[in-house]
């Protein structure tokens, strides 16, 4: 069932991935779940249902489980591809925490006897990896994280992800965690507009049919709020997650200090704190058509 390329990724290359994402919140995280499903370099240790702290949904972490749940059957990896339940809430303090299945997932991962580089990636709050860290520091060095959130640096400021969970992002920061972080400045970036998803995604198969329609329903589900959506275009923020695990992009980064974050989201210092990589760019010619081009393979495969 798998989708067959003229070129094969040799072992020693391929990764280790745990995704863990707020897949029900929106949109554009069932594109960066699809995408890496359908990446041969990876090997996807498990998805994880991360809560969005939304008002609306006291059950946000179970929906995002859910998502997650819907992608993987559609794909047809419900077999290879485990799916955990996140953290249901924000840390409220270092003593205080939920160690989540995802959590321990990411833990067990991390210990286990497997040489290939381990990728956890977040495209929502980053609860989950605070909690695994807490429960058991030894997993730093042992993997590296990649988070989609955080102001532009550097002052920091209004970020949905981190808005989700202040206390996780600062306990990850202040850390001994390998930490790649995408703020929003970069990946806004990755902006397409509906008529672009409706010619290159609508139309490959059951999974194109659904990300696009899903995209186009919570678009229309927002029409009263004039602020966003804009109406004709979108971010596929999430996405870089995948293109950075592919291909770590590096000359697009450069070393940062890791800030300690206040409640109103800005960015301190201290001269001295540890050092992050933050990405001040982002190469999303190269991320959309490589998902382009494999989910349309992936439909003609399939269909």
């Amino acid at each position: 069932g798998e989708t067959k390329y003229m070129f094969s990724v040799p072992e020693q290359k391929r990764v280790r991935v745990i995704l863990d994402a707020d897949a029900k919140n929106e949109a554009d995280d069932q594109y960066a779940i699809v995408h890496a499903l359908l990446t041969p370099k990876f090997d996807v240790k498990g998805l994880i249902g991360a809560h969005y702290g939304s008002r609306q949904y006291a059950d946000s972490m179970n929906r995002s489980y859910e998502e997650c749940r819907k992608l993987v059957s559609m794909l047809k990896k419900t077999q290879e591809v485990p799916v955990y339940r996140g953290a249901s809430e924000a840390v409220k303090d270092e003593g205080c925490f939920e160690y989540s299945e995802g959590a321990k997932a990411i833990v067990e991962e991390c210990m286990a006897e497997d040489e290939r580089p381990l990728f956890v990636a977040f495209t929502g709050p980053i609860t989950d990896l605070a909690c695994a860290w807490l429960a058991h520091p030894e997993i730093a060095g042992r993997m590296t994280a990649i988070w989609i959130g955080g102001g532009a640096y550097p002052d920091g400021g209004l970020e949905f992800n981190l808005s989700n969970d202040v206390k996780a992002a600062n306990i990850v920061f202040q850390s001994d965690i390998d930490l790649w972080q995408v703020p929003v400045n970069v990946y806004s970036k990755m902006m397409v507009s509906l008529t672009e998803l409706e010619m290159k995604v609508a139309g490959c198969g059951e999974v194109g049919d659904y990300l696009f329609r899903q995209l186009v329903e919570f678009n229309d589900s927002l029409a009263e709020q004039l602020y966003w959506p804009t109406g004709e275009s979108w971010c596929l923020g999430d996405s870089p997650v995948v293109g950075l695990m592919i291909d770590q992009m590096h000359f697009l980064a450069g070393e940062q200090e890791a800030p300690a974050v206040d409640q109103d989201l800005r960015y301190h210092f201290s001269g001295g704190g540890r050092k992050i990589r933050v990405y001040h760019d982002i190469n999303d010619r190269f991320i959309l058509e490589d998902f382009y081009a494999k989910i349309k393979k992936y439909a003609r495969k399939h269909t």
